[in-house]
């Protein structure tokens, strides 16, 4: 389920980021994205995407992010190791998953990254696994 087609559009507050490769959508606790269907997510789109999401958010800030997986597409696990090195906003992340395949690519992700990391089968389970994370409470 898309974000904009969920209960959650209208009760979080959130700004609407749209780059060529995706959507990208903007909280007080989390970042939603949701990439384009085919693209290849690598560290140049990486670096876009982070450029304007200091733009929102100033250069101190923590935060959770959410990949939505509403579509099929590629990306570079290494980009978890780069974020983590190069950048420290990120508390924790959520991957949503919606088929095996999508399932296999979370945990192949889940490898390269030193912070938490869960996999959810739903934006409800994912969005709510945020809004427990101590860094916010």
């Amino acid at each position: 389920m898309r974000f904009e087609e969920s209960k959650f559009y209208k009760e979080i507050p959130s700004e609407k980021v749209d780059l060529p490769f995706g959507s990208f959508y903007l909280t007080d606790t989390f970042i939603l994205a949701e990439l384009k269907e085919g693209i290849h997510f690598d560290w140049e789109k990486a670096l876009k995407a982070i450029k304007a999401i200091k733009e929102y958010y100033g250069t101190d800030f923590k935060i959770a992010y959410i990949t939505n997986r509403v579509n099929s597409y590629s990306a570079d696990p290494h980009i978890w190791e780069k974020l983590t090195g190069d950048y420290d906003f990120i508390v924790a992340s959520v991957i949503v998953y919606y088929n095996n395949m999508s399932f296999l690519n979370a945990s192949l992700e889940k490898h390269f990254y030193k912070k938490s990391m869960k996999r959810c089968a739903t934006l409800e389970e994912a969005i709510e696994w945020v809004g427990k994370l101590k860094e916010f409470n």
